[in-house]
């Protein structure tokens, strides 16, 4: 467990295996978006409800779920780049906030396009969507801060600590709607209990979770890699890394 942990601090090698990675799993993750997309969008039926609106779940869901997770990597990333000192730590922080950003920014525009036909409002100041709302300038704050600092010691502390700080929202938002009145319903999804929502639209559901996650790895591990280059541009592996690519 240490030997690999230990190699996750080696620019060669983590830039290696996120490449063999990335080549496996983005067809992999390009098949379930299409297969998801095409099965939740165009196969399954309408909400007795909602009717044909409520078709955006499967892509406001998946990105709003999978801006959760991305939250965490980026704090995780953060805790060992303040304990343990780990430059590859910031390397990630780095790289997972703008695609968190990308993602909590489709989340609420697709929540505003479902919102409309559903609540007859695009924007609601209620808790969920603040919270949610809030969570995008966490983001963002992690990505000007990069940008704000020349020494990267320097901004990987300072991103660090600010998203440590922003866990704070994490639980708002995923409790917003229990501990205030709020026009989102409650989850649909239960690990405990029956799913409030039917088997038929369930599945494709999950598969565009599921899917959602895979593409948020890609984009993660190919951000790092462009990052690596870029910190490591004079050393000797990024060099010979040049001259084998000029050679082909």
């Amino acid at each position: 467990m240490w030997s690999f942990f230990h190699k996750l601090g080696s620019p060669p090698w983590l830039y290696g295996i996120a490449g063999t990675i990335v080549r496996w799993l983005l067809p992999i993750t390009i098949m379930a978006l299409l297969a998801g997309a095409a099965w939740g969008l165009l196969f399954t039926s309408p909400d007795f409800r909602q009717g044909n609106s409520y078709r955006i779940i499967y892509i406001h869901v998946p990105s709003a779920v999978v801006a959760l997770a991305g939250y965490y990597v980026m704090a995780i990333a953060g805790a060992v780049s303040l304990i343990w000192r780990m430059k590859m730590a910031d390397v990630a922080m780095k790289a997972a906030a703008p695609i968190g950003a990308a993602l909590t920014f489709i989340a609420l525009f697709t929540g505003a396009l479902w919102g409309k036909p559903t609540w007859g409002t695009w924007w609601e100041w209620d808790a969920r969507i603040t919270s949610m709302l809030i969570l995008l300038f966490l983001y963002l704050g992690v990505v000007a801060l990069y940008e704000a600092f020349d020494n990267k010691v320097a901004a990987g502390r300072a991103c660090a600590i600010l998203s440590l700080v922003g866990m704070v929202n994490i639980p708002i938002i995923y409790k917003s709607v229990d501990w205030w009145y709020s026009l989102h319903q409650p989850a649909s999804i239960k690990f405990s209990g029956e799913s409030a929502i039917d088997s038929s639209m369930l599945y494709p559901l999950l598969l565009m979770i599921g899917a959602f996650y895979a593409l948020f790895t890609c984009c993660l591990l190919m951000n790092m890699r462009a990052e690596l280059l870029q910190r490591e541009s004079r050393t000797a592996w990024v060099r010979k890394l040049v001259e084998q690519d000029g050679a082909h």
